[in-house]
């Protein structure tokens, strides 16, 4: 169903400044919510694309639905590389950009991302109880990633709050949420500025000093380039894996029927992650603004109007997705959006499918019965879903 009326879904507490618990726990309720009113919906000023159907037609025509800087302000003051930075010139800085993220230079990554992960479990097994967040969730990713990308690993704890404070502002006013994530942008400029200018003068064996280096067409990157695209990936990199284990080994530890199918038979574990990618999509949705006036599902939509498109909406909708609501291991043709499309498809897919299924092999070889702590709720976050306090017992 889809509605060219300007009509308010029914309420949905995701939709408020200050979300429900249970809504930010359970979000495919509201997504159901939502697809009731329309594959897309007009919001007086904003339009919601809910509609599997309708959600690839906006990832496949970047020249209408566009992800340039004013679709998303996040504290940067140039567009972010190569995010924001729509075709033709996209695809000049993912020629750059995705061998670093092939396959075959993923694979290289894997024994020292499966011995990062023992060290963690080490860390806490014996205590049979951890927070799963803070101990294997956070420093997991965070530490491929900051390794890869030539900063610091002993201030880690320095950068995880940084991009909290982008990608989690606290407070609810607006201003005030906002001003706080232009301030914390200064902060992570002042830090990517550092290094960039360190790799100029002295380059390593990082992604930074390879952006530097890097040549395209017989150019190279600009220094405010390269701080460009360091910006978005300590951002990316950071978060989304920490967001996705979270949500996984929560809903792991809610239904034992699931978790034991990986304890049982680990093969299960890459389908397994494609299959809590589609339900959980700790990555709910993205932000375009359409170029011209155009029409999606039957809504006209005019020329800079913000598009929220919704991926855990258009992976979970019962129109595309047979037993939608069946988190099935044994998936065919599992073509979730997690990782979103076109032409603006995550450029770190490869790297994240290859963390999840490490750390989920390595957790559950060494902790194979676990459950949710007696009496804490839960506490997702709003935009990518991570989970602070995820007490684990076992």
């Amino acid at each position: 169903m889809s509605t060219g009326r300007r009509e308010q879904p029914p309420s949905s507490p995701l939709l408020q400044s200050e979300p429900d618990p249970y809504a930010l726990a359970h979000p495919q309720e509201m997504y159901r919510l939502v697809r009731g009113a329309g594959a897309v919906v007009d919001l007086e000023g904003t339009v919601l694309v809910a509609g599997d159907e309708q959600v690839r037609e906006v990832l496949r025509h970047p020249e209408v639905f566009s992800s340039g800087i004013d679709a998303a302000h996040i504290g940067q003051i140039r567009p972010l590389i190569p995010l924001q930075i729509d075709p033709p010139d996209h695809k000049n800085y993912r020629k750059i950009l995705d061998p670093l993220f092939a396959p075959k230079r993923v694979a290289t990554l894997e024994d020292h991302t499966r011995a990062l992960v023992g060290e963690l479990i080490a860390a806490v097994v014996d205590d049979h109880s951890c927070n799963f967040n803070k101990s294997v969730a956070e420093p997991l990713p965070t530490t491929v990633f900051l390794e890869l990308l030539g900063l610091p690993v002993s201030r880690r704890e320095e950068f995880i709050a940084l991009k909290d404070g982008i990608i989690r502002p606290p407070g609810t006013d607006i201003d005030k949420r906002k001003k706080f994530v232009d301030e914390t942008g200064q902060k992570i400029y002042a830090v990517l500025e550092e290094v960039v200018t360190a790799r100029e003068a002295e380059p390593k064996d990082d992604f930074i000093s390879g952006f530097l280096t890097a040549e395209v067409d017989g150019h190279t990157l600009t220094h405010d380039e390269v701080v460009d695209i360091g910006y978005l990936f300590f951002l990316a990199g950071l978060d989304t894996v920490t967001a996705s284990l979270d949500c996984f080994v929560a809903y792991l530890a809610r239904h034992d029927e699931h978790r034991r199918a990986l304890v049982d038979d680990p093969g299960v574990i890459p389908d397994a992650v494609e299959e809590l990618l589609r339900w959980e999509t700790p990555v709910a949705g993205v932000v375009r603004i359409t170029t011209t006036d155009t029409e999606l599902g039957g809504c006209p939509i005019a020329a800079h109007t913000p598009v929220a498109v919704m991926l855990g909406s258009a992976n979970t909708d019962e129109a595309a997705w047979p037993d939608a609501e069946t988190v099935d291991f044994q998936r065919p043709d599992n073509k979730h959006l997690a990782f979103g499309g076109g032409a603006h498809r995550c450029l770190g897919s490869h790297l994240a499918r290859m963390e999840l299924r490490v750390a989920l092999e390595e957790w559950h070889a060494a902790v194979p019965d676990y459950a949710i702590r007696d009496g804490i709720e839960l506490n997702y976050s709003q935009g990518l879903r991570q989970i602070e306090n995820l007490e684990l017992v076992w």
